[in-house]
């Protein structure tokens, strides 16, 4: 399939059209990400997508933009649970754990919610390999939590997503920015890859940051609304195969993406079509946009 734009004329119905080339799931939010060829579309998210996290003893969730460790983590579902592996460390097998297991109340950012405890034998080894004393938790009621009233209806859930059900990235995106990370003073930093944004879906197709004024999206049979643009943190200075930190893209997105005190990549979607499956290569069309000259929504 062409990853050229393609303007399409159906009663200004639909405005451009391009294809999805990537899908990432994270098991374990913060942990390492997993590509797949397809997923299923569910009201928190995709299939499998941060029904586990770490927290702190008093509940905070601990994430790699303070324990950077925490990317070398690699998750592989199987039936029933995760085993867990790492540099150095002996592979961890999780079970699920059973409805009667300890709940833990849980907090992402400023939203509460909970989980179910996975047990001392992983709180052992998530805390050994990161020098700090966490907790496994695992999201046994994925409708417990809501996205920001803000930008949500009420129906509407998040897993342990840091806001939304899924966040997207554009390939023109990505390489705009690393031709403004190339000719900054940090070029020896760049090409930076995707895994730095963390994105589920991946699409090509469309001009550079264009996905700050969509509104309403469709990926293959899963109709999807682009409710917030996305702004980053420290956590995408750290570099997904070793941990080690730099400064960018926060340098860079700072001198061409600040918005309101904040920095931009990327666009938050909510899912309206559940159940379906979405798979690599498919169609991308723009149901519903405004002019992005403004920036992203927020």
């Amino acid at each position: 399939m062409s990853t050229s734009p393609s303007a399409l004329r159906d009663g200004g119905r639909i405005l451009d059209a391009g294809a999805l080339t990537a899908i990432h799931r994270y098991p374990v939010k913060s942990c390492r990400g997993l590509a797949v060829d397809r997923a299923r579309v569910e009201r928190a998210g995709l299939d499998g997508d941060r029904r586990w996290m770490l927290a702190h003893p008093d509940g905070t969730m601990a994430t790699a933009r303070t324990q950077p460790g925490l990317v070398l983590a690699v998750p592989e579902p199987g039936p029933g649970g995760l085993t867990m592996t790492a540099p150095g460390m002996t592979p961890l097998q999780v079970a699920v754990p059973s409805p009667d297991a300890e709940p833990m109340a849980v907090r992402v950012h400023r939203w509460d919610t909970a989980g179910l405890r996975a047990g001392p034998v992983a709180d052992a080894w998530f805390s050994a390999l990161i020098g700090a004393d966490v907790r496994l938790v695992h999201l046994d009621d994925p409708d417990r939590r809501r996205p920001d009233p803000d930008f949500s209806d009420a129906a509407d859930r998040v897993s342990y997503a840091d806001g939304f059900p899924l966040l997207l990235a554009t390939e023109e995106s990505l390489a705009q920015v690393n031709e403004w990370v190339a000719d900054g003073a940090n070029a020896v930093e760049g090409p930076l890859p995707m895994t730095r944004f963390r994105p589920n879906v991946v699409v090509t197709g469309f001009p550079s940051f264009a996905e700050d004024g969509w509104r309403r999206i469709r990926i293959g049979d899963a109709r999807f609304r682009a409710v917030k643009g996305c702004a980053r943190c420290v956590l995408t200075t750290v570099h997904p195969d070793t941990a080690a930190k730099g400064r960018e893209p926060m340098v860079t997105l700072a001198r061409h993406r600040r918005f309101d005190k904040k920095v931009w990549f990327g666009v938050n979607l909510i899912p309206d079509d559940l159940g379906a499956e979405i798979r690599v290569g498919d169609p991308i069309e723009i149901l519903d946009a405004v002019d992005p000259s403004d920036g992203p929504r927020r």
